[in-house]
């Protein structure tokens, strides 16, 4: 296929596989993992294929640009079950020429000595979740890595994996600029092509959210948080690895292809417990799915039914427009006016009311022009209540 075929395209889509089982539940997360004694590697592998050609079936013909295996920790499965899902992907569709094929790993020595593997699988960019440099926070975080088997898994990464990313979570109780900026300077030092940044959240049913509401410890402030958020863009763009979203930097042709089909609203099926898809089908009706959460339940209607989702409904073009605008703003390019016009159906000025966009614009939050609708830094700094008054 053509090398100018771009994330999001038309006729395009995105491949997301849940593998929803962790060693652990770390005290942060509110993902869809959950801990197993042992898991059916053959059972699953069995599932997830049949999922694919069940969506196959729903969305015939596309361009599959990406694959993410996410979770959960991906890294725990048999890399034959990677390599099953990726051939019966390939079946069911015409693979882009630069497909990306991501694998989210944990930085433990165990999961990252079978990096090879998923290599080996067909799996060409590799995720890990190292979250801290700072042998404390780790802990902190539950986190089963050291601070020197993550740095020795980036390395380990790179020289397996032609693009790899890792994640660093900040914004932690405590956390002071100077000792953000050291921990970002040590992750620089391995001259990475893609980071993800996140501020921590307290998101309700985690333990972190427990213990805060016990007065175990407290959150960083709002104020502490802008300065961390702001220290960290500077940084990485002094680096040569700007924003090119709220969270995530790369050097450019670096960006994850992936999520970049989230973020320009192009079409995405979700396979395992828990995930998610918006597809374009061809009569022209857009549909959101969701899968069953729970591994045993959605492995069940897999087996019993054929089919693992839950719930399915058609998304009005108010719905689209909006999550498009949801989506878009959190990048630095913006939106496309004619995509969101072709979704709305509608000329731009009856999809986005003149008065919110001027009042936003002038603010210095959103800017319009070639034919693009962006949040600007400071709007992006604030961007849910940015879209709460843009699109209310």
């Amino acid at each position: 296929m053509s090398e100018t075929i771009r994330a999001g395209d038309p006729g395009t889509m995105a491949l997301y596989v849940h593998w929803p089982f962790c060693k652990s539940k770390c005290p942060y997360c509110d993902f869809n993992s959950h801990v197993r004694d042992s898991v059916d590697h053959g059972a699953w592998a069995a599932a997830l294929t049949a999922e694919v050609a069940r969506v196959a079936a729903l969305a015939p013909g596309r361009v599959l640009t990406s694959i993410f295996f996410g979770g959960g920790t991906p890294s725990l499965m048999d890399p034959a079950t990677v390599a099953a899902v990726i051939a019966a992907a390939a079946r069911a569709w015409r693979f882009a020429a630069d497909i990306e094929i991501t694998l989210e790993a944990n930085p433990t020595s165990v999961e990252a000595g079978r990096l090879g593997d998923f290599r080996a699988a067909g799996v060409n960019r590799a995720s890990l979740g190292v979250q801290s440099l700072a042998e404390g926070d780790l802990r902190f975080l539950g986190r089963q890595h050291s601070a020197a088997e993550a740095l020795q898994a980036v390395a380990t990464a790179r020289a397996i994996f032609p693009r790899v990313s890792f994640d660093l979570i900040y914004a932690r109780p405590g956390q002071t600029p100077a000792r953000w900026g050291e921990e970002l300077r040590r992750a620089l030092d391995f001259g990475p092509d893609h980071l993800s940044l996140y501020q921590l959240t307290i998101e309700e049913g985690t333990a972190f959210h427990a213990a805060v509401r016990r007065g175990d410890w407290a959150p960083l402030d709002e104020e502490a948080q802008a300065a961390l958020f702001e220290q960290t863009q500077a940084l990485l763009n002094d680096a040569g690895l700007p924003a090119y979203e709220i969270s995530n930097h790369a050097r450019p042709g670096n960006e994850s292809r992936h999520n970049l089909t989230y973020w320009r609203y192009g079409d995405y099926a979700g396979i395992g417990p828990g995930a998610h898809g918006r597809l374009t089908l061809d009569d022209g009706r857009a549909i959101a799915t969701s899968a069953w959460r729970k591994p045993e339940t959605w492995a069940d209607h897999v087996r019993e039914t054929g089919d693992g989702t839950e719930f399915r409904h058609d998304l009005d073009t108010a719905a689209r427009v909006d999550e498009a605008v949801m989506m878009g703003l959190r990048l630095t390019e913006g939106v496309p006016v004619d995509r969101l016009e072709r979704l709305g159906n509608a000329p731009f000025a009856r999809l986005i009311a003149p008065a919110r966009l001027e009042r936003l614009a002038a603010g210095g939050f959103l800017t319009l022009a070639d034919g693009r609708l962006s949040a600007t830094a400071a709007g992006r700094a604030v961007l849910n209540t940015l879209l709460g008054e843009l699109l209310a």
